[in-house]
């Protein structure tokens, strides 16, 4: 698949199954994600992989987010954040790893690059035929969340991406023209 193929038609994938990208897809996946652009040379990501009963602890860890936002939160709400990470066979968590008060590097440049690096895993699985799905949502914001990661005050979650095996069909890809997002100074 050339590059611009790829990224022309690349689209998220709701809906993996097993199996998880293996050692060597895993690999290209996060040369994929290295290369992504980085002002100073902070390489201001790191990347937490779940797996197996990886994704159960990350499981119960958004269950008790939702406890501590609400204590009488029922049953079918906690198991609901429980099987989230179940979706799919492997979730790598984006993780902005922020280095505050560089010179001419901004905590924003730090997460853009780290989004920039959760892009090159998303093409990567594409160009490897795997599935992948974006996520975010609260628990990328909570503090049990973050905490259970390990965050610092400064880091910044970007992304869950869910990988795994394609299962179902692709959507059709909307149609966006250029010029409706382009302004032109000439």
């Amino acid at each position: 698949m050339d590059a611009l193929t790829l990224l022309h038609e690349r689209s998220s994938m709701g809906k993996l199954n097993e199996p998880a990208p293996n050692a060597e897809q895993l690999g290209a996946i996060y040369q994929a994600a290295l290369r992504a652009p980085d002002h100073k040379e902070l390489r201001p990501w790191r990347f937490i992989e779940f797996s197996g009963e990886g994704r159960e602890r990350l499981g119960e860890l958004f269950a008790e987010a939702e406890f501590q936002e609400d204590p009488h939160a029922g049953d079918s709400v906690l198991d609901s954040a429980r099987k989230k990470p179940l979706r799919a066979p492997m979730i790598i968590a984006v993780i902005a790893k922020v280095t505050p008060d560089i010179a001419k590097v901004p905590k924003m440049e730090q997460v853009i690059s780290a989004g920039c690096a959760a892009h090159g895993i998303l093409l990567a699985a594409h160009a490897l035929g795997l599935g992948a799905m974006w996520r975010s949502g609260k628990y990328a914001f909570d503090p049990v969340v973050r905490k259970g990661l390990g965050l610092e005050d400064d880091d910044e979650v970007v992304a869950f991406i869910y990988l795994g095996t394609p299962a179902g069909r692709h959507k059709p890809l909307p149609e966006h023209r250029a010029d409706d997002f382009v302004e032109r100074w000439s």
